[in-house]
């Protein structure tokens, strides 16, 4: 009997178009096109680019964040919860200061695997000690401190996650090995 491939997500999060750039890199778009889930953790700022999501990905996951505002936060949820492959995935904004995330995250989705976030523009990748993941993308277009602008890929597979990669894109600057 054929087994059915992975189903590939694409994470996202402070993407913040037009403010910070103009519009996705094409790398991104690219990811989205690939994509058979978009996890977006908010911070859009411009409606525009949900439009643009929604009509170019097969399902869409996705939260307002802190920067967000009228049609935006009508449209989407403060929280999102889906089902992908028997993954339990969760997707909120923000989950507060880094120490003491994972205690905090496990207490508040006790009924999660994995839980998507943005805000801080960090990438985040830990798994708390109740079995939760925490993933945060950072960001496409607003690196902030970091060396790179960023977004990560992954697969859910029978009630897992696997693959999780972040990908830097070339916006940042140099960093030697």
């Amino acid at each position: 009997m054929p087994t059915r491939p992975p189903t590939r997500l694409l994470l996202l999060a402070d993407t913040h178009v037009p403010k910070r750039a103009r519009d996705l890199p094409e790398q991104v778009w690219r990811a989205v096109e690939e994509a058979d889930v978009v996890v977006h953790a908010g911070d859009w700022v411009d409606v525009r680019l949900l439009d643009e999501l929604e009509a170019r990905s097969r399902r869409l996951v996705a939260v307002f964040g802190n920067n967000d505002h009228g049609e935006l936060r009508e449209r989407l949820p403060e929280v999102a919860h889906a089902e992908i492959e028997g993954l339990r995935l969760g997707v909120v904004h923000e989950t507060g200061q880094a120490q003491g995330r994972e205690q905090r995250a496990s207490a508040l989705y006790p009924d999660l695997d994995v839980l998507v976030f943005g805000h801080s523009h960090i990438p985040w990748d830990t798994t708390s000690a109740t079995g939760l993941r925490l993933l945060n993308p950072g960001s496409p277009t607003d690196r902030r401190r970091q060396p790179h602008c960023t977004y990560m890929t992954a697969t859910a597979e029978d009630g897992a996650l696997h693959d999780v990669t972040l990908h830097r894109l070339g916006l940042g600057r140099p960093t030697t090995p």
